[in-house]
């Protein structure tokens, strides 16, 4: 007996080839406007306006976030939003003094870490095959690919915040033990950056700094 064909709505494998050719036929590249809010003309920010961060922008923040790519979806980035003065505090022994005022003033600081554990969810995040033997017992490996994912997790957030008209203000100075200590100890978890969200106040920004070009950073092989 033949089998039926699955309509598109069983097949979740045709569901998904139909739902990216719907989203290619809406809209097949950004315009050069949109290229300019989330990288070209888009800045890294250190001053901000009196202007709240709503939680529902945060779970938007998060849910788009969470879509891109990572190592087997292993998905390793954990977000603390910290928005309280006595969170932000918390923060301050670790910072350097130029980043103090820049975290004190925005109205939300993430902190972005990965989990160790995070191959202990492979089931839910890789479900079709059983992945959790490629972590276990091999810590240099589950570092690695947790340090490296959730740092493109954290671009892909900075990214999403730009696309939504939020700005933001990456950090790497501060002591990443001392975040740990206070926030992590006992725990699977461990810092890897900070990131700013807010409404920038643009007063503060100053030229924008030169990139490589092309012929020095890029190679044809």
């Amino acid at each position: 007996m033949t089998a039926m064909p699955l309509s598109t709505a069983e097949d979740p494998r045709a569901q998904a080839q139909a739902e990216i050719r719907a989203v290619r036929a809406q809209i097949s590249q950004l315009d050069q406007a949109g290229l300019d809010l989330i990288l070209t003309k888009a800045r890294s920010h250190y001053a901000w306006q009196d202007r709240p961060v709503t939680e529902e922008q945060l779970r938007r923040l998060y849910d788009i976030t969470r879509q891109g790519p990572t190592s087997m979806n292993c998905s390793p980035a954990r977000f603390f939003f910290v928005r309280s003065v006595e969170g932000k505090q918390k923060l301050v022994p670790a910072l350097k003094a130029k980043n103090v005022d820049k975290v004190l003033s925005a109205p939300v600081t993430v902190v972005i870490a990965e989990d160790l554990k995070f191959w202990e969810r492979m089931d839910f995040l890789f479900p079709h095959e059983d992945r959790k033997p490629l972590f276990r017992d091999k810590p240099a490996y589950v570092d690695d690919t947790a340090a490296r994912n959730a740092t493109l997790q954290g671009a892909y957030m900075m990214i999403a915040a730009r696309a939504m008209g939020l700005d933001c203000g990456p950090i790497s100075g501060f002591d990443n033990a001392v975040v740990d200590e206070v926030l992590f100890k006992g725990t699977s978890l461990r810092s890897n950056f900070l990131l700013n969200l807010g409404y920038a106040d643009e007063t503060a920004i100053f030229a924008k700094l030169p990139r490589l070009p092309f012929e020095e950073a890029c190679s044809f092989l």
